[in-house]
């Protein structure tokens, strides 16, 4: 199977990395290119794949084809290989905001199509990706699909209506994550901690929280009431978070990304 990726940037090396670790494909069945010569040669440096000079060439020998570049990138890129696509290619596009309609218009012709939102997580194989595709995608080739998606964390298939909710939910909440594990080690270098130190108290506490829900499946409420003693420190701390609408504020900021997505 050979396995082609337009664009090579910070995704694109986390489902190459994935995709080798897991066995999905050797270094010799992948190919890219890249935007510049450099980041070419650093990604073969890094991972051993094929990188080809031109996006064309890519697309002509992939079976699989991902379209791993910025959404505004498609305009360009998309009449460099629109010819080079063949009836059996498959397609898998990363790009936030475009639909498969709007994919399939751009080609000028029909296509077996997926559309995936991963997350940069994936850069440590614990990704999360919500994932659709239109009719043309086999049972059969969806399947290979998923599994190539699952070699970098985990993946769901969802109806393409509700890919810009996973925009906010996943694709772009770590960036949520990342600001409320900051301000907790703020808090804790208020109060006197080493920065170093709070950092690793504040993301060892979110990553043990996340798991401890995954793994319970208990209610995030019922896990946050566990924690929430009669007249303790946590119960005095969420009363403070109520009062400044920590839930609205990230409901909103979730809404902001999916009004986005839908308007791109």
């Amino acid at each position: 199977m050979k396995i082609g990726f337009i664009g090579l940037g910070n995704m694109a090396k986390a489902m190459i990395s994935g995709m080798l670790e897991k066995g999905i494909a050797g270094p010799k069945e992948i190919y890219g290119s890249a935007r510049t010569e450099a980041t070419g040669r650093a990604v073969k440096n890094q991972y051993g794949i094929q990188i080809l000079e031109e996006n064309a060439q890519v697309a002509a020998e992939a079976e699989i084809l991902i379209l791993a570049v910025k959404p505004q990138m498609f305009v360009e890129v998309i009449p460099q290989i629109r010819d080079k696509v063949g009836d059996h290619t498959l397609i898998i596009s990363i790009a936030a905001g475009k639909t498969m309609a709007q994919i399939e218009e751009g080609f000028g012709k029909p296509l077996k199509l997926v559309r995936c939102m991963p997350n940069t997580p994936a850069m440590i194989g614990e990704g999360c990706s919500g994932v659709c595709r239109n009719d043309r995608v086999t049972d059969e080739e969806m399947a290979k699909c998923m599994e190539l998606l699952g070699s970098f964390g985990v993946a769901e298939e969802v109806p393409e209506r509700l890919m810009d909710a996973v925009v906010g939910v996943s694709g772009s909440s770590p960036a949520f994550v990342f600001m409320f594990i900051e301000a907790l080690a703020d808090g804790a270098v208020k109060a006197g901690m080493p920065r170093s130190q709070a950092y690793r108290f504040a993301a060892q506490t979110v990553q043990g929280s996340a798991r401890l829900l995954l793994e319970t499946g208990k209610h995030p409420g019922e896990l946050k009431d566990m924690v929430c003693s009669p007249g303790g420190t946590t119960i005095e701390g969420v009363q403070t978070l109520e009062e400044m609408g920590l839930r609205s504020a990230v409901m909103n900021a979730v809404e902001a990304c999916v009004e986005k997505s839908r308007n791109m």
